[in-house]
């Protein structure tokens, strides 16, 4: 019952206080739990890592406040909605549940997380579906390009921009560009996509038509894809053909990149097409006429012309006079030297020379050129008679061994043989190459000239005297001389005597008689001379003989006229003497060296006098 001193509106609090315990009490009671259920109506039930969508009711100078139909409000940082400077209250927005409440009873949202997680599965969805998707490239990394994807960086390879090669991956950077998910990487958060693939499906469409209507002859405009070093892949407009380096330029040419740069546009015709392995073989000369055919009729045997080397081989080397007409030089027509030599001692390739025509075959297209004919055949010179005379002396070059002896290039064109025995007169030689090698200069002696046969003999040995007078009166039958065997056979071995001059003995006359054994190489005995030709410049000697006699071991000497016993035993001293004042003058063949044997010959000759 209100207070009658109360005015009518005013709200009595006496009487409210005393009713909280009194009738109106549960009433109050069940109202409040009422009001409570429908509070919690109004909430929104959601649960943690959830996406839910919520709305700006304020925006401060560092945060959102988004109230997502919670008790409580959640704040989120305006660094997460720079994609939307002009945020403002009223605004949806998809935010991610962190936590419900944290320690001050506050909810956590995210919105970057809510983006990222809705751009995942966006790209599962285009993964499934094979969609293109837009995306933007970003910047380089190796191996290709980073494009931006509903927030996502994905991986997109060099190799999957386009289907020709990329050079230079900066002109995408900061452009559009259709995509395709070709991969997802769950456990590394990472996407790879494709350009390539878009581009195939639609060259696929235009390759069946280009291959159905493909004929042999057909010219077709191309863009150079790639260069390699045996020719190029022309893209023809979603299907490669080969151009052969061969049939790039009718000249010749060591590498595609000598005409031809990536991306360059060109026509070209097919020349060959194999339709079970879809291989097209291209070419690029056959659109020019062939040079041989505009070849100009003034061309004629003994013309002279100017062209660049392009080729050498073992056999000659080819001219290029223009490109595509070549002639070939053979090594023969190089030099007027009878002996022929490398090419490539000649000519190099990219060499400018002049030569003279000397066949010409239009129909076979085949040209055959000379040097030589430029100059005079050295041959034919009237002071060659006189220059190369018998006896005439010279020093040439050595150009080719054989097992008979050198061919030695005296002037250009002239070459001159010094067989194998005219090498040395005391040494015998199995190969001229134990005396000379190629490349080295030697004194020779002319023997013999033949100017219509172009032969020269030489000699060299010829360049001293001949000491084999001399050796005649050393090496006599029976007198003993000091050797070392130098090589060894069967037969027998060869022994190095005084002066440089060499003797045989058989293998049964190199007894050691200490030892029984048979002497070896590098032994050095005394040998007895058991036969001596002048004429065959042979010694024949004994070790056996030398401690034992007989006429086996010892034949007798060649008889000579008696001499009276005074001259005879005069002589015999002298030459005693002589041999004795010798013994130091021992030396080996050094290219004809025989100081030794003339200062021998001068000691003799005062013996004589005295």
């Amino acid at each position: 019952m209100s207070n009658s001193n109360t005015s009518a509106g005013e709200i009595n609090w006496e009487e409210l206080e005393s009713n909280k315990t009194g009738f109106g009490a549960g009433y109050q009671d069940e109202r409040q739990q009422e009001l409570a259920d429908l509070y919690e109506e109004t909430l929104t039930a959601f649960a943690e890592n959830e996406l839910v969508t919520g709305t700006i009711v304020g925006v401060t100078d560092r945060e959102a406040i988004v109230n997502i139909g919670h008790k409580s409000d959640g704040l989120v940082s305006l660094s997460e909605f720079r994609d939307l400077p002009e945020l403002k209250a009223g605004d949806q927005v998809t935010v991610y549940v962190e936590k419900q409440e944290d320690a001050n009873g506050q909810i956590l949202l995210s919105r970057r997380k809510a983006m990222a997680l809705q751009a995942w599965k966006k790209i599962e969805q285009s993964h499934q579906g094979d969609e293109v998707i837009e995306g933007v490239i970003k910047r380089r990394t190796k191996g290709g390009l980073i494009a931006d994807i509903f927030g996502i960086e994905a991986f997109l390879p060099g190799s999957q921009i386009d289907v020709k090669p990329i050079r230079d991956f900066d002109i995408y950077v900061d452009k559009k560009m259709e995509l395709k998910v070709v991969k997802i990487n769950y456990a590394n958060d990472n996407v790879v996509v494709s350009h390539k693939i878009l581009i195939e499906k639609d060259l696929e469409k235009q390759r069946l038509q280009i291959l159905d209507n493909l004929e042999r002859g057909q010219v077709l405009e191309g863009v150079v894809k790639n260069i390699t070093n045996f020719g190029a892949f022309v893209d023809l407009g979603g299907v490669d053909g080969l151009l052969h380096i061969t049939d790039i330029s009718w000249g010749r040419i060591s590498h595609p990149n000598e005409i031809l740069e990536l991306d360059q546009k060109l026509n070209v015709v097919v020349l060959d097409f194999d339709e079970d392995k879809k291989r097209i073989s291209l070419g690029m000369k056959q659109l020019q006429e062939h040079p041989w055919d505009s070849l100009e009729a003034t061309l004629e045997v003994g013309t002279k012309v100017n062209g660049r080397i392009v080729n050498v081989a073992d056999y000659g080397a080819f001219l290029e006079i223009k490109p595509g007409v070549e002639g070939l030089i053979h090594v023969s027509e190089m030099s007027w030297s009878q002996h022929l030599r490398n090419p490539q001692e000649f000519l190099s390739i990219n060499d400018t020379v002049d030569a003279v025509i000397l066949t010409i075959d239009r129909e076979e297209r085949k040209m055959s050129l000379g040097i030589k004919q430029l100059t005079e055949d050295p041959w034919t010179k009237e002071e060659v008679k006189t220059k190369y005379a018998s006896g005439q002396r010279h020093t040439g070059t050595v150009r080719n061994l054989t097992n008979y002896g050198l061919f030695l290039e005296l002037e250009e064109g002239i070459d001159g043989l010094v067989h194998i025995s005219d090498l040395s007169w005391t040494r015998k030689f199995k190969h001229p190459s134990e005396f000379i090698k190629v490349g080295e200069q030697l004194e020779v002696q002319v023997l013999e000239l033949d100017t219509e046969q172009r032969r020269l003999a030489l000699s060299h040995k010829h360049m001293e005297e001949n000491p084999w007078d001399t050796f005649e009166t050393i090496f006599t039958p029976n007198s003993v001389h000091k050797g070392t065997l130098v090589n060894r056979n069967d037969k027998g071995a060869n022994i190095e005597l005084p002066y440089g001059v060499q003797g045989f003995s058989s293998t049964k006359h190199l007894t050691i008689e200490e030892t029984g054994k048979t002497a070896e190489v590098g032994n050095s005995l005394d040998f007895k001379v058991v036969e001596f030709s002048k004429d065959e410049q042979r010694i024949i000697l004994s070790h056996v003989a030398t401690y034992r006699s007989g006429k086996e071991e010892t034949p007798a000497p060649t008889k000579k006229a008696k001499a009276p016993k005074g001259e005879a035993s005069q002589e015999t001293t002298s030459k005693s003497k002589d041999m004795k004042k010798s013994k130091d003058l021992q030396t080996t063949s050094s290219l004809g060296d025989n100081s030794a044997l003339s200062q021998l010959k001068d000691n003799m000759k005062d013996g004589d006098a005295k």
